[in-house]
């Protein structure tokens, strides 16, 4: 995925129930520029978690509508009610990759 500053995010992508559930629950922190796009899903919970994340909440488009930084393992909840999915990545990650609100990701599929 590439959002609108022209960086690049390596995604991998949770589509069904079980790889939805389960997030980065019980994995290892992932590399920089590395992210999990949870689909659909407008909300997330920290349970079983290792490591502290960032959460950018992205509409149908693309578009970031919220960004939740530094969340800790076990601790809480985070929502965005319009979003249509979530990219789940390493804390600190947001702001390393200089995401905003409003910038619009571009899909980029390699195979």
């Amino acid at each position: 995925m590439n959002p609108s500053n022209g960086k690049t995010i390596q995604v991998c992508i949770a589509d069904t129930f079980w790889t939805r559930l389960c997030g980065l629950m019980f994995r290892r922190p992932l590399p920089p520029a590395t992210a999990l796009l949870i689909e659909p899903c407008n909300s997330i919970h920290m349970c079983f978690m290792r490591f502290a994340i960032d959460a950018v909440y992205l509409d149908e488009q693309g578009k970031i509508l919220k960004i939740t930084r530094y969340l800790r393992p076990w601790l809480g909840l985070s929502a965005c009610w319009r979003a249509q999915s979530v990219l789940e990545m390493t804390a600190g990650q947001a702001d390393a990759l200089g995401l905003q609100i409003g910038q619009v990701f571009q899909t980029i599929c390699e195979q």
